[in-house]
């Protein structure tokens, strides 16, 4: 065994709890979905490849629909900071779709890196001077997909060319110009009124440069190429990724999403590091987003998502991680909302707070109810390993507590009330956030008739174990550490093998689940430079009694990053051990990012009429749709007139 029996049955019940629902009762709604049909479906890696990939494409073609993804859903400015990554920055292409937008080179090419994997493409990343570039490779050759500055080149032979070939033509081009070189003014005269159609062959026919040699975002151009490409060949680099975020929204009676198409200046750089987006108040230099199909006015949306927890009918049981000695109004009394049942103990519960845009505010507020005992709030954002004190009160009276510290940066966490004393009770509940989404996938209205396509389920949630190898001084970070795993000849910063001795090393993460499990999705931005070195990827489903290896991570590499999935999993599993195992140290062993998501049924996961509200606007004029969903699949049409100006979704339940 990985723990001893006390440290494991600790950590069930800190993951696990129980609420005390009504059988049968449904307590959230999974993976809703609202579609309209000028705008693709991209929640998903697999829903992705399902919108963009089609049968019989070819390998270009595919590396172009992976180019086009990229340069229409990520604007070039300055990048979203997570500080979960050891990059700092958010390297996931599903989350740059769906929560930001935008980044900048790196982030770019680690998402070209990903697509290319996840279709079967040989990757990898290229450091050039100023700039990091991707590669994809097909028909034996590599091919530079740069959707940072958005560009590729095609050979005479009608290829898309190389990084190695762009260095060769503009060195070349260098070698028999002189002066030009790291000249940037010099560069732009040159450019002007098409002179760069003078310039090397290779670029000399791009569609990607404007008269003046500017880039279709008209931040960079063909001076920028002419310096960027004017380096050393050989310098290749891995832009590591995170793999397992999807769109998952999920609403329980009294819980509400609202994303709208504007935002109120908030972003998820404000506190700790980086810079303002640049596009965070304007769509300049995004006409070739406008091309390839973005409707949306903005970029960048601030959206709310409530939770006003009903208290008084009981509702909220079906929808807690835990609920233990809580009686409430409607079985009778004319106490508060709810109460504690048996004095002579405290009353619990556990609220899950899962989002799949990110927290930038948070505010938690109650009205404590009764006389002489204690309502005790703590937080926790490790599954319920680790609770901190926020608040202690006694006596009636409302109560507001300032989330936004705490939740700032984070995707998931739990609050836990303890209440005692005769009488004591709550009689509100609510919790509010601001969270950002970017504007670019949401199910925007055309002129005209639009279809709206409405689905739910499957109902399954997901517990997510990441967070930094290495500790940082900024951000609000979640370490890796603080989810408890079990290094053995591992060192704790960057996981890397401290020895080099047969044995290796290894880090054992124990996972559990409130529901049944599903699958265990989990994978690593990971090194190991010698051919001889490489990483076992392994699941445990018996409290680590057996272990069966679900994929390798082999070197030789530098860097790279490998996912996989594990959907065997037996039936009732609620916990499993995840491992990555070393080979023998020969030269350098190390793992910089580690992700795992463990899926589940909701226990009480099922369907329930999802109420659908658009808002928009025609000629200043505010228009409304509201569209009740009672069936899991559905379809409804909205007419709009010429030029409808987006401003809010809002999903909720309809009962």
């Amino acid at each position: 065994m990985v723990r001893s029996k006390a440290a494991c049955i600790a950590l069930a019940l800190a993951f696990l709890g129980r609420a005390e629902a009504v059988a049968g009762a449904v307590g959230v709604v999974s993976h809703i979905k609202v579609l309209s049909d000028k705008v693709e479906d991209v929640s998903s890696l697999a829903a992705w490849q399902r919108s963009w990939i089609t049968p019989g494409m070819t390998d270009e073609q595919k590396a172009i629909a992976i180019w086009k993804t990229v340069v229409k859903y990520r604007h070039q400015t300055d990048p979203p900071n997570e500080f979960l990554l050891e990059a700092n920055n958010v390297h996931d292409v599903m989350k740059t779709i769906h929560v930001y937008g935008y980044g900048m080179c790196c982030c770019a090419a680690s998402h070209v890196e990903q697509l290319g994997r996840h279709l079967g493409f040989q990757a990898r990343g290229r450091i050039i001077h100023a700039h990091s570039v991707p590669e994809l490779h097909y028909g034996g050759a590599w091919h530079l997909l740069d959707t940072s500055l958005i560009n590729y080149f095609r050979k005479p032979d009608g290829s898309i060319a190389s990084v190695d070939d762009l260095i060769e033509a503009v060195t070349a081009w260098h070698k028999a110009n002189p002066g030009y070189a790291k000249n940037d003014r010099k560069l732009r005269q040159f450019a002007r009124g098409g002179g760069w159609n003078n310039g090397p062959a290779l670029l000399a026919k791009s569609e990607f440069y404007t008269k003046d040699g500017w880039n279709l975002a008209g931040t960079h151009g063909w001076p920028s190429t002419m310096q960027e490409f004017h380096c050393k060949p050989d310098q290749i680099y891995e832009y590591g990724y995170s793999q397992g975020y999807r769109l998952n929204i999920q609403l329980r009676p009294g819980e509400r999403l609202v994303r709208n198409w504007f935002n109120k200046g908030l972003h998820v750089n404000l506190h700790g590091g980086g810079g303002a987006p640049g596009c965070l108040k304007q769509r300049a230099g995004m006409g070739c987003q406008r091309k390839l199909g973005d409707i949306a006015p903005g970029r960048i949306g601030n959206g709310v998502h409530e939770y006003n927890v009903p208290l008084a009918d009981g509702t909220f049981r079906s929808g807690a991680l835990q609920v233990e000695n809580l009686a409430h109004r409607g079985q009778g009394g004319d106490g508060p909302a709810v109460r504690v049942d048996d004095d002579a103990k405290p009353a619990l519960l556990i609220l899950r707070m899962p989002s799949s845009y990110v927290y930038l505010t948070g505010t938690l507020a109650f009205k404590a109810a009764g006389q002489g005992g204690t309502v005790t709030v703590s937080f926790s954002d490790n599954h319920g390993l680790d609770w901190k004190e926020i608040a202690r009160v006694s006596g009636p009276g409302d109560h507001k507590v300032d989330l936004s510290p705490r939740v700032f940066r984070r995707y998931d966490y739990r609050l836990r009330f303890v209440l005692t004393g005769k009488g004591t009770g709550l009689d509100a509940l609510s919790i509010r956030h601001d969270v950002q989404h970017s504007q670019a996938p949401l199910p925007a209205l055309g002129p005209g008739e639009n279809t709206i396509t409405f689905s739910a389920g499957p109902h399954e949630g997901t517990v997510t174990v990441e967070g930094r190898t290495s500790p940082a001084t900024k951000g609000n970070p979640l370490l890796l550490s603080d989810f408890r795993p079990e290094l053995r000849g591992l060192q704790a910063k960057l996981l890397r093998v401290a020895g080099y001795g047969p044995e290796g090393g290894m880090i054992t993460f124990q996972v559990a689940t409130p529901g049944d499990m599903t699958r265990i999705r989990f994978g690593a931005h990971w090194r190991a430079r010698d051919r001889r070195e490489g990483w076992h990827m392994l699941v445990s489903f018996d409290g680590g009694k057996t272990f069966r290896e679900i994929g390798r991570m082999p070197g030789p590499a530098a860097g790279s990053c490998t996912y996989v999935t594990a959907a065997d999993v037996p039936p009732g599993t609620r916990e499993a051990l995840v491992r990555f195992k070393s080979t023998r140290q020969r030269n350098t062993l190390c793992i910089f990012d580690v992700r795992i998501d463990a899926d589940y049924r909701e226990p009480h996961g099922g369907f329930r009429p999802v109420k659908i509200t658009y808002v928009w606007q025609e000629k200043g004029a505010e228009k409304r749709h509201t569209h009740v969903a009672k069936t899991p699949q559905e379809t409804c049409q909205i007419t709009c007139g010429d030029s409808p100006v987006m401003r809010s979704i809002t999903l909720e339940l309809a009962d």
